[in-house]
């Protein structure tokens, strides 16, 4: 939470200053949606394995204005391990070509831009503000960068954390696949899809599967 906005409220605004600043549509956020829910149905692991369309998207309730219900994913439980060893433990369980991790990166924002870097608000809501120079999702991106010794143009593949179809386009940016305002155009030219040259979210992302925020609770005593 950030001063009291809720996820969609807050993701709400990155939309609305996307559409402000960039010019992306509705149809774009719409289409980040169909492609991960085509690619999370292919998924045997995923928990939404149901391709949506575009239509279907923009006929979903609003949320927080201009996200729908389908811009947005679901909450969840889950839970998930990684086995970390040293390549030559990995060798002897006849693991010959291990995941092998490059770089580990995190980055702690700082007040006031506490969680997602909101955009400032003018008084005027219909007032759009130049984004800034950098977010701490760009710190990121350049820290686990530098440690691997690679640039943007040399990943594969990318997992991203789509809360909202809007917000997957503005990853495209914080991690250097684009310069600002180009998500979109990455987007419609397939770029980011399952036959693109950086497949985005090809396990289907949260769209497919949700977040887990709600840590299941142990039940009370009886009294």
């Amino acid at each position: 939470m950030c001063w009291g906005a809720t996820n969609p409220a807050y993701l709400g605004l990155y939309a609305r200053r996307r559409m402000a600043v960039h010019g992306d549509t509705l149809e774009d956020f719409a289409q980040v949606k169909v492609k991960n829910a085509a690619l999370g149905a292919l998924n045997p692991n995923a928990r939404y394995r149901r391709r949506t369309t575009a239509e279907e998207v923009a006929a979903s309730p609003v949320v927080a204005d201009p996200l729908r219900l389908l811009d947005i994913c679901a909450t969840s439980d889950g839970g998930a391990a990684v086995v970390l060893t040293g390549m030559d433990f990995a060798r002897r369980r006849g693991l010959t070509e291990p995941v092998r991790i490059r770089a580990v990166s995190t980055v702690t924002p700082r007040y006031p831009n506490t969680v997602l870097d909101l955009p400032d608000i003018a008084t005027d809501s219909a007032v759009a503000v130049d984004p800034p120079a950098g977010t701490f999702r760009e710190s990121i991106a350049r820290a686990a960068y530098e440690e691997a010794g690679i640039g943007p143009e040399e990943l594969s593949l990318a997992e991203v954390y789509d809360l909202s179809t809007a917000l997957e386009l503005q990853w495209y940016e914080d991690l250097g696949m684009c310069g600002a305002g180009e998500a979109a155009k990455l987007l419609r030219e397939g770029v980011t899809g399952p036959d693109g040259r950086t497949p985005v979210n090809p396990s289907g992302g949260l769209a497919s599967f949700g977040e887990a925020v709600r840590p299941r609770r142990s039940p009370r005593p009886a009294s």
